[in-house]
């Protein structure tokens, strides 16, 4: 894809929020008051907002390989920091993905240094491996996600500012779109 082509899609995509609305954009300009807080794969197949079809300003969004929870992280505690006590968000989602590539490099020993400290991150939210060998990659992603869920409500910062915000598990089946709501055993 072209820059110009990226340029028309942009073109395009206000001339179509325009048609339905004017002033979106000046309303837009107003702030933001998301209902969501979505943690999400940085995989570019399984865009939040696209495949939920919500508009601008519902979701406020981190995404990262794996769609990891990580207390260490200083990126993902200051978005929810700012998700819990400044945006005011009523719901988290954290939301997985079959065909996950963080999950499956982790899961397969990758070991490249770029990537070797983050797919820890992940690997450590694998079951241990008597049970990860019976296990479809899709299964671990699932496995995955649960644990974020778990890793979140461990967080110091849900803890603290999150006491009537709820925590969703969501895992998006690429192959066929659908978007399954997942709950923790705990």
């Amino acid at each position: 894809m072209e820059m110009f082509e990226l340029t028309k899609n942009n073109e395009d995509f206000i001339r179509k929020i325009k048609e339905n609305d004017p002033n979106y954009f000046e309303k837009l300009k107003q702030g933001q008051t998301p209902e969501f807080f979505v943690i999400a794969c940085s995989d570019s197949r399984v865009s939040p907002s696209i495949i939920t079809q919500l508009p601008l300003g519902a979701m406020f969004i981190h995404r990262n390989i794996g769609n990891q929870v990580d207390a260490n992280d200083e990126s993902f505690t200051a978005s929810l920091y700012y998700a819990l006590v400044h945006l005011k968000v009523k719901k988290i989602v954290i939301k997985g993905h079959t065909d996950c590539g963080g999950v499956r490099a982790a899961w397969s020993g990758v070991e490249d240094i770029e990537l070797v400290g983050w797919l820890n991150k992940i690997r450590v939210n694998l079951p241990v491996d008597d049970q990860h060998c019976k296990l479809t990659l899709d299964e671990l992603g699932k496995e995955n996600l649960l644990n974020q869920i778990t890793n979140l409500k461990n967080h110091p910062v849900y803890k603290k500012y999150g006491k009537n915000v709820d925590i969703l598990g969501a895992l998006f089946h690429v192959e066929s779109g659908e978007l399954e709501w997942v709950t923790s055993p705990n």
